[in-house]
C-alpha cells in the first residue's frame, strides 16, 4: 500500500498549509515521505523494524501538538512527517498479512507492536496492497489533495494514482514473477531475502506463512 501511504501524507500535508500556508511545499513533501519512511525496513524486519502502530501516533500526537502551540514552517513540517509515520504503522493493521501471496491471507501478522511485544494481526478491510478495494481507497484519499492542491501537487498525486493503477492491474502477475525470480537466488544469499521470499524459496512455490 505503499502509494497509499505516500497520498496519505501528501493529504496531511496539504491540509496543514491550509492553516499554515508558509510551510508550502514543504509540509507536504515532509508528508510524502513519512509515509514512505516505515517501508524503508523492506528488507530489513519489515513492519517492525521502522513500524510503531502504538508509540507513532502518540509521537504523532505530540508533535501536532506542539507544531499547534509554535506554527513555524519547521514544526509543522515535523509534525505532517510524523502524522504520516505513524497513520502508515496504524493503516497496515487494517490491510493483509505479510505473504507473497496475500490474497490467500496465510498469515496472521500485519505489523509488529512494541507496545504489545507481539504482532497484530491483519483486519483485511483492504485485503491486500494492490488490491482494487487499496485503488479505491488511494483514490479517495487522493481526492482532496486534487481539488486544493496546487499544479504540482496535483500533477505529483495524479502520477501517484496512475502508478497505483497499474500496480493493482499487475499485483497478482507481479507475485508469480517474483516467486519464480526469489527461485533463481543461490542458497548462500537466501538468508537476506526477505522472509516471504525465503519462504517461497524453500518450499519451491507452495503459499508462503509466517516462520
Amino acid at each position: 500500500m505503499v502509494m497509499t501511504h505516500v497520498l496519505v501524507g501528501i493529504v496531511l500535508g496539504v491540509v496543514a498549509t491550509l492553516f499554515v500556508p508558509a510551510a508550502t511545499p514543504v509540509a507536504v513533501l515532509a508528508g510524502a515521505l513519512g509515509g514512505l519512511a516505515p517501508d524503508l525496513d523492506l528488507y530489513v524486519g519489515h513492519r517492525r523494524t521502522l513500524h510503531f502502530p502504538v508509540y507513532g501516533p502518540l509521537l504523532a500526537a505530540g508533535a501536532v501538538a506542539l507544531a499547534f502551540l509554535s506554527p513555524s514552517v519547521e514544526l509543522v513540517a515535523l509534525a505532517v512527517f510524523f502524522a504520516a509515520v505513524g497513520t502508515h504503522a496504524a493503516m497496515d493493521v487494517l490491510g493483509g498479512g505479510l505473504e507473497l501471496r496475500p490474497w490467500q491471507a496465510t498469515s496472521e501478522r500485519a505489523v509488529y507492536s512494541h507496545f504489545h511485544g507481539r504482532w497484530l494481526r491483519p483486519r483485511r478491510l483492504v485485503p491486500y496492497d494492490g488490491a482494487p478495494a487499496d485503488l479505491a481507497l488511494a483514490a479517495l484519499v487522493a481526492a482532496p489533495a486534487l481539488l486544493v492542491g496546487d499544479g504540482p501537487v496535483a500533477l505529483a498525486v495524479a502520477g501517484l494514482l496512475a502508478i497505483a493503477t497499474g500496480y493493482t492491474l499487475l499485483r497478482r502477475r507481479l507475485a508469480e514473477y517474483w516467486a519464480r525470480l526469489a527461485h533463481l537466488v543461490p542458497p548462500a544469499f537466501v538468508e537476506y531475502l526477505p522472509a516471504r521470499f525465503a519462504v517461497v524459496h524453500r518450499t519451491h512455490g507452495s503459499p508462503p506463512s509466517d516462520d
